[in-house]
């Protein structure tokens, strides 16, 4: 097979029309073989003739899209060294844009004996390896633009494509959990009905299922696991792996975008599926471990991990940045996503041992002209020391707020002395996000996520129940901040059963009308549960899929929900876009929000210190919005009063005086979700009870 020079750039297989470059890294080999297999397995190798700027390259003519192939990597294997190349495994490319197959766990993908690490196994792993695939990169976009809503505007959805989709009984059953299910007219019309502007995925980077859970009988269902940061995850395609998934996920993406609906994606750049010194070999390691590995600097054998997997990228090295950039652009650019969430964020800016903001990756971003210009969301931590950065990310990024989820827990289960810490994630999270010039913007928060309890079982469970996990219930977070109102798990007491309900009305009301981006757990709505299981990361089964059958008995809570979420969209003084003041704005005489006690009055310092202080009036000025909207005029809006009331008892406020506003209507109760109370207004200064554990959300009429 006579192959032509070609050219270093772009990395991966590139297909024009009448052939393909290849192009793949390696500083550290000697000789690199491109491995081209046929349908029915055979392997036809061909060496790369050329290298420039350390990438070796080769164009093949009429090799065309859905050409499987993969890489043997000639060198040095010293792991003293860092040094890991061996050419009897058959390694992915790190820019493949699909994936075919998947690994078929066997001694014959690592590079030592089992029992034996300073061994040198040079068995073909070739037989159990997945492949890369040649793709077809054209699509038909049509007229589907960015749609760049504004992160004042946006409610962000998360959502596991399988999960979301595989049980739905409106979907065609050949298309449940995959990206044409998520695309579905059923699935759309369902996410917009509710008011969802953005969908952020779960991992869709082709991602490995790790040995040890495939023993178990378990599954990586997550899929914090990456191996190809440019391939859909080929489970998820309802055409298989052949390349169809790459058209797959666009078709989703376009369809989705037609609705009004952006795409957020979960990646993994922090660490890969290879993970530690007795892991894998199943592409990077064996292409060049220690440009992209971080390795510890006294024993470069072993990995240095902040991730808690095994391994981090190496951050520090130009191969492993580019990696990640070039990964970033791609799936902006060629696959018009709208934004992403960066899984364990600060191991990305750990240069050397600290968490910096000013690390390379940040200057990166902030430079790329394509990258910069999307939504970006950090999990602001990792497993390393000084890793739990909420607030310490540069401007433009926002930021999954964990000391949100924890107050807002902590305020409606009942713990005293959590009003301060309650006020300051209610208002936005000043405190963390000011000081550096970021607005409420800044602050994505979120009661739950998929990591940890459902909104069902955060009131149902006191403890995790993880034993199907298979480690004895040792695994997961055992400090849930959570309350069973008064049972443990399921249960027929009607009292505890409408608690439940109120409480989970709680805490959506909480997040959908506090100050920030509210991000909604898929199926919190619906009322999924997890049975007390909050972490099900390798459970691939109805324990982790929405029951969508089950949801229909959670209609009041769907609709709660929805109309929280209207309320949201039309009243521009819940989604402000600067900090609270404390001080009179625009043309009010009052301030911009007021604290109250239960009885009207301004709240003092003591009674922020008290239990009765726990209950409390908060006044949102809606003549006191420092915004203006597109054409430069004043943004007015309605004024309201949330009256909070997390005590076991049930409590009579005081409406404020008539400077606050004269008659009041209630537009959302916790305690009365289809608003069948009779009475809807009241006068300033009257009286207005309450009941235990419930919100009152009232309107300024007049």
């Amino acid at each position: 097979m006579k192959i032509w020079p070609g050219n270093p750039y772009p990395l991966g297989a590139t297909y024009d029309g009448g052939g393909t470059n290849f192009a793949i890294f390696s500083e550290a080999a000697t000789r690199v073989e491109l491995c081209l297999f046929d349908d029915d397995g055979t392997e036809t190798r061909v060496d790369l003739p050329e290298r420039e700027a350390l990438v070796w390259h080769g164009y093949l003519p009429r090799v065309v899209p859905g050409q499987r192939y993969g890489y043997r990597v000639h060198g040095p294997y010293d792991p003293s060294r860092g040094l890991r190349c061996n050419p009897s495994k058959l390694l992915l490319d790190p820019y493949a844009k699909a994936i075919d197959g998947d690994f078929k766990w066997d001694q014959a993908l690592f590079s030592y004996n089992f029992g034996d690490p300073s061994s040198y196994n040079d068995a073909d792993s070739a037989p159990f390896a997945a492949r890369s695939v040649v793709i077809n990169p054209f699509f038909d976009w049509g007229n589907d633009r960015p749609l760049k809503v504004p992160m004042w505007q946006t409610v962000i959805y998360e959502a596991h494509v399988k999960g979301m989709t595989v049980a739905h009984p409106d979907i065609p059953e050949d298309v449940q959990g995959t990206y044409s299910g998520l695309a579905h007219p059923a699935m759309i019309k369902y996410l917009k009905n509710l008011g969802v502007t953005a969908v952020e995925l779960m991992p869709v980077h082709q991602f490995v299922h790790d040995s040890g859970l495939i023993e178990k009988g378990l599954t990586n269902y997550w899929g914090y696991n990456t191996i190809g940061f440019f391939a859909p995850h080929n489970d998820y395609s309802s055409f298989g792996g052949s390349g169809g998934q790459v058209q797959e996920f666009k078709a989703m993406v376009k369809a989705l975008h037609a609705a009004g609906m952006e795409v957020i994606l979960d990646v993994v750049y922090n660490h890969t599926a290879e993970g530690n010194h007795l892991g894998p070999t199943l592409s990077f390691r064996g292409i060049d471990n220690p440009a992209y590995y971080r390795l510890v600097d006294s024993d470069k054998s072993y990995y240095y991990d902040t991730t808690g997997t095994g391994n981090s990228l190496n951050v520090r090295h130009h191969e492993s940045l580019r990696l990640i950039m070039d990964s970033l652009r791609y799936w902006v650019t060629e696959m018009h996503v709208d934004g992403f969430r960066f899984d364990l964020a600060a191991a990305l800016a750990r240069e050397f041992h600290e968490v910096d903001r000013l690390a390379a990756f940040f200057d990166l971003v902030n430079q790329d002209p394509v990258v910069s210009q999307v939504k970006l969301i950090a999990e602001p931590w990792d497993v390393g020391d000084g890793g739990y950065q909420v607030g310490g990310f540069p401007p433009n990024w926002t930021e999954w707020n964990g000391k949100y989820r924890d107050s807002v827990r902590d305020f409606w289960r009942g713990e005293q002395w959590s009003l301060g810490e309650f006020a300051s994630r209610f208002t936005g999270s000043s405190d963390l996000y000011q000081d550096d010039g970021r607005r409420p913007i800044a602050s994505i928060n979120f009661v739950t996520a998929h990591d940890g309890f459902t909104l069902h079982d955060l009131v149902s469970y006191n403890e995790k129940h993880n034993d199907a996990n298979g480690e004895g219930n040792r695994d997961g977070e055992s400090h849930n901040r959570s309350w069973n109102c008064g049972i443990e798990g399921p249960t027929d007491d009607a009292e505890v059963v409408m608690m439940r309900e109120r409480q989970k009305r709680n805490f959506l009301a909480t997040l959908l009308l506090s100050q920030g981006v509210p991000m909604i757990a898929h199926g919190d709505e619906l009322g999924r549960t997890q049975d007390g299981n909050n972490n099900v990361y390798c459970q691939d089964g109805p324990i982790s899929w929405v029951d969508w059958k089950d949801s229909r008995n959670f209609d009041v809570l769907t609709g709660f929900t929805r109309r929280l979420l209207e309320l949201r969209a039309e009243h521009p003084i819940f989604r402000r876009r600067r900090f609270f003041t404390g001080e009179p704005a625009g043309d009010s005489k009052l301030p911009d929000i007021a604290w109250l006690r239960r009885d009207g009055e301004i709240m003092t310092d003591e009674d922020w210190n008290t239990r009765s202080g726990m209950t409390m009036t908060v006044f949102l000025n809606g003549h006191g919005l420092p915004e203006r909207d597109a054409l430069g005029e004043e943004i007015k809006d309605d004024s309201f009063l949330l009256l909070f009331n997390p005590l076991d008892e049930d409590v009579s406020f005081t409406l404020p005086g008539r400077d606050y506003g004269r008659t009041w209507e209630v537009v959302a109760n916790t305690a009365d979700p289809l608003l069948a109370g009779r009475r809807r207004t009241a006068k300033a200064g009257s009286q207005k009870s309450v009941m235990r554990h419930s919100l009152v959300v009232m309107r300024c009429r007049y």
